[in-house]
């Protein structure tokens, strides 16, 4: 399925009946959260939810959010962006992934962060009277999309709203992105977040 076209027909189908829905985007990072911020402020009316109990260790949690809040204030977009914070509870993570812990990275562990983060902002969503909610980790080549948008789509038929279609590596997307980076100075980590991405990132080639 491409996401982006479904992205792209209702972006067209918005602009013609003049509408601009209430839309909470689950932001994994600010350098993620950059060109989705600068491609959707135009035809939505944003609340960036930083929601990411899987990050390792805190004073790395502490650094994205601090990085996420100042670029919100630093991007001329066509509208006000709000942020949330959602709370720093990592023994949720670690309870989610049980298990999963000897997974490679982008595997069913992963499937798994996806959705407890997923779940966290499809409630919200439905709770703050949000029309769409979506994510911006599929801006990412390591991220799986089509498994995204499958639990996001599934979870808005659970809670009764509605997923943003999206795949925003495309059309540039994560090219944008590193751009972005670069103009506002923008930390970007070298590993995804977790404990286990770390483990990844370090361990010896054979």
């Amino acid at each position: 399925m491409n996401y982006q076209k479904e992205l792209d027909n209702l972006i067209e189908k918005l602009i013609e009946e003049k509408h601009r829905p209430k839309l909470l985007i689950h932001s994994c990072c600010a350098p993620c959260s950059s060109y989705v911020l600068e491609y959707l402020s135009n035809h939505f009316d944003i609340t960036i939810f930083y929601y990411n109990p899987n990050i390792y260790p805190q004073e790395e949690y502490i650094r994205r959010v601090e990085e996420q809040i100042q670029l919100i204030q630093a991007m001329p977009l066509a509208s006000q962006v709000y942020f949330k914070q959602g709370d720093y509870q990592p023994q949720q993570y670690y309870q989610a992934i049980r298990g999963l812990e000897g997974e490679p990275e982008g595997g069913n562990r992963c499937f798994v962060c996806y959705e407890l983060r997923l779940r966290e902002a499809a409630q919200l969503a439905k709770e703050g009277g949000y029309e769409y909610f979506t994510t911006t980790l599929s801006i990412s080549p390591h991220k799986n999309a089509e498994k995204l948008n499958e639990i996001g789509s599934r979870l808005a038929a659970e809670y009764g709203t509605f997923y943003l279609p999206s795949d925003f590596k495309k059309k540039n997307g994560y090219k944008r992105s590193i751009e972005l980076s670069g103009e506002y100075n923008l930390y970007r980590q070298d590993y995804c977040g977790c404990v286990y991405s770390i483990r990844e990132q370090t361990k010896p080639e054979d």
